[in-house]
């Protein structure tokens, strides 16, 4: 015994589209399509966050380097600065930036001569020589770069009262006011999340 339901016919002459309904049928199922592949790139579109929280001269290139590389691929970026990390979006003291000498293990000397006077600010000369040398772009050529290519250059608010800066002293573009609760919605939508 079968349980299946008898099946229907219709007769494709019973069934009668007005020219305007037909089109209009068309132009929603066109709608529709677009929509669906307009979903599939946003969904394609990789994702990453970046944490920086140093803001020493050589760390203040990991996280720029990363992001307009990342962003140069199409991927959506967000770097959120905090604590030191903010010094490098700080117009001011981003010229000033110096690379420690002392617990860097792969400085070419001693701890006990890297403490010396005057030894972070020749091992951040040795640097920038190095890096005008071999044509590295600079900090600030890297900002640029990076909000140029969309990146999203975060400054979190908490860390900008603390260290008692004013929005204003942040280079032009940078996203001021953000919160440690935006920075997690987006490292939780992200496919890549770094700190640095």
């Amino acid at each position: 015994m079968s349980t299946d339901n008898p099946t229907t016919s219709v007769d494709d002459s019973d069934v009668e589209f007005d020219a305007a309904e037909l089109q209009a049928l068309r132009e929603r199922v066109e709608e529709l399509e677009e929509s669906v592949a307009d979903i599939d790139e946003a969904d394609d579109q990789k994702k990453m966050t970046i944490v920086a929280t140093q803001g020493s001269f050589d760390m203040a290139y990991p996280p720029l380097i990363l992001a307009s590389t990342a962003a140069a691929f199409g991927w959506e970026v967000v770097v959120f600065h905090t604590f030191w990390g903010l010094d490098i979006l700080h117009e001011e003291k981003s010229q000033d930036l110096k690379l420690s000498a002392v617990g860097n293990p792969n400085m070419p000397m001693p701890n006990a001569l890297a403490a010396l006077p005057g030894m972070d600010a020749m091992a951040t000369k040795m640097m920038q020589k190095k890096i005008d040398e071999n044509g590295t772009a600079t900090i600030e050529e890297l900002i640029d770069l990076s909000l140029e290519s969309g990146v999203d250059l975060q400054a979190c608010q908490m860390t900008i009262e603390l260290m008692e800066y004013d929005e204003d002293d942040f280079y032009d573009g940078v996203t001021t006011g953000v919160g440690a609760a935006t920075a997690i919605q987006h490292m939780a939508e992200s496919d890549v999340q770094l700190l640095v």
